[in-house]
């Protein structure tokens, strides 16, 4: 009787092929099910190469006679004696697993791993109703300390799988120590706010970089999180390849394989910059921390040798309008994705069992944009915002990116903001051609005043007069044309990581942020309430009060907004 009324408590909750049982000390998030989709796509196309890659090995080893090496078949929910060892350090209700069980073929084994005693016993019970104890093996342990414990050789993990609450970085030191030899990581952080720089000193302390505020904040939060992966990596003789990356919703997430060598190890500085940040016009400049010269010699024409670079690279005041600059980084200013996996990765999401994905279309868009994106040129400007510097009537996007083609730059979107606009062109160019468009529509000259951007930007002539009413071929990308799902909108109300204290799976459960909005303003009224009345009631004072009032709520609504959006640390997955 009593196992009847805990199975009452439960609800059933489907995803993909997977079926679990949830209860209210379980966390789910079901917003992220785009994450699981897509690391399922990603998964199995890994899983493709490793097989190929290990094939290959084995053929170079092969000595004449030896039998021909045969293709591995791969099979969803079949085990695979040769497959990927899949590590979810932190699983919760071991939907992830359960999911990468059915859907990822050429598994071998699948830890779903938890600290919460009542997280793997949800595991437990989920593996059994989905019939996968074959594949999933619930494991009762701290994340670190499984992988701190699996470093050596034949316990290495084939995929690492991190999706924390909050800032992944505590389990990198782990990670990459317990990845076997071209592994694949893959790895979530949710605590944009401290990424997109409303914390700096915070993100310094946890990833080692300072972020800048900037339109570009999602991909700098990208490249910041590489970078700390790549020196946690480079601290064991072993570096990083990006295989992709994504700022989606309220986090990013990024795929990288692990390999090991010390030589690449050294030029992991040249992949990194410092950037120098306008804080009048916005325009950046990156610096890199090392640089590699051509020194060929007849043994080895291709032998490069390490150099530090002599700066910095901007003046004290800016070029463009005479303002400091803020300094950020460092930041990996290397390529986001791998060219050859992400043609992959297209193919594989275009396969019939793909299609069955809920999220397969916002998969398919995004995807197309990136593969768009320039690979060389880090960070981007955003129309809005370069409009906004100048106090502009905005130019269309098309005609700033004709203009851009016919001068012979290269320009792209980035994934990360429907308004970016990611081109090898100099920010003089930028400004160059919103000087023509200011004198087809030009500037109230009230706004001209002294010592801002806009007054000494706009004092100068363009140095060329730019096509804008010509509209390049090349200015309308095949994703727009297509009308692919490039920029969705956010996925629910109140979309977010959630709270450690509430279980996001009932639609009538209001969430723990919601019932905290303006607690504080509440608290004040009531505290107003309650103050004596012989404080004096003069309209000055009372003026006075109202004025220091609203100051208390503008900063309290700033506050939860920042909570809001902040995510504390802990161990739990942001299933």
């Amino acid at each position: 009787m009593e196992d009847s009324k805990v199975e009452e408590k439960l609800k059933t909750i489907r995803e993909g092929s997977a079926e679990i049982l949830v209860a209210e000390h379980v966390f789910y998030n079901p917003v992220q099910e785009f994450n699981r989709d897509l690391s399922i796509s990603v998964l199995s196309t890994f899983s493709r190469i490793y097989q190929r890659e290990k094939a290959e090995a084995r053929r170079k080893k092969a000595k004449e006679g030896d039998p021909p090496v045969e293709e591995v078949k791969l099979v969803a929910g079949e085990k695979c004696e040769n497959g990927l060892r899949i590590l979810e350090a932190l699983s919760a209700t071991g939907l992830r697993s359960v999911r990468y069980a059915n859907e990822v073929p050429g598994v071998k084994e699948i830890i779903a791993n938890d600290l919460s005693k009542s997280a793997v016993e949800s595991i437990e019970k989920n593996v059994k109703h989905n019939k996968l104890e074959h594949l999933i093996t619930p494991s009762f342990n701290d994340a670190m300390t499984l992988m701190y414990t699996s470093t050596s050789p034949d316990k290495r993990f084939t995929a690492i799988d991190l999706d924390p609450y909050g800032h992944p970085t505590r389990f990198l030191d782990g990670a990459v120590q317990s990845i076997e030899d071209g592994g694949l990581l893959l790895i979530t952080a949710t605590d944009m706010a401290v990424l997109a720089g409303n914390s700096p000193e915070a993100c310094y302390v946890k990833y080692g970089s300072v972020p800048l505020k900037t339109k570009a904040c999602h991909e700098m939060a990208l490249r910041i999180l590489l970078r700390c992966i790549e020196t946690t990596a480079t601290r064991y003789g072993r570096y990083m390849v990006p295989l992709l990356s994504i700022s989606a919703d309220f986090y990013i997430r990024v795929f990288v394989r692990i390999y090991t060598g010390q030589y690449a190890c050294k030029k992991s500085s040249s992949k990194q910059s410092m950037v120098f940040q306008c804080t009048g016009c916005e325009s950046f400049t990156l610096q890199p921390l090392g640089i590699l010269k051509p020194n060929p010699t007849e043994q080895n024409p291709n032998q490069i040798k390490f150099g530090t670079p002599t700066g910095p690279y901007v003046s004290s005041r800016c070029e463009h309008c005479n303002h400091q600059h803020h300094m950020g980084g460092p930041i990996w200013s290397a390529p986001l994705y791998d060219v050859d996996f992400l043609k992959e990765l297209l193919v594989t999401v275009e396969m019939e069992q793909f299609k069955k994905l809920t999220t397969i279309r916002r998969i398919y868009g995004t995807l197309s944009v990136i593969r768009e994106e320039l690979l060389d040129v880090p960070l981007y400007y955003t129309l809005d915002r370069l409009c906004g510097i100048l106090k502009l009537e905005s130019i269309p996007m098309m005609k700033l990116r004709s203009a851009l083609l016919h001068a012979g730059y290269r320009v792209s979107y980035s994934h990360a903001s429907k308004t970016s606009i990611k081109t090898d062109a100099p920010v003089a160019v930028l400004w160059d051609i919103l000087r023509c468009w200011q004198k087809v529509h030009p500037v109230k000259k009230e706004r001209l005043i002294d010592g801002t951007p806009i007054a000494a930007i706009l004092a100068k002539e363009p140095t060329v007069e730019y096509l804008l009413h010509d509209i390049h071929p090349d200015a309308n990308p095949p994703s727009r044309k297509e009308s692919l799902s490039r920029f969705p909108e956010n996925p629910a109300a109140y979309w977010g990581p959630g709270t450690r204290a509430t279980l996001m799976v009932s639609d009538n459960k209001m969430m723990k942020s919601v019932q905290n909005q303006n607690k504080r303003r509440k608290d004040q009224d009531s505290t107003k309430k309650q103050r004596p009345t012989s404080e004096g009631n003069s309209p000055e004072r009372k003026h006075a009060k109202t004025d220091q009032g609203n100051g208390v709520v503008a900063a309290a609504e700033e506050d939860q907004q920042v909570e809001n959006a902040a995510v504390e640390e802990t161990t739990s997955t942001c299933e």
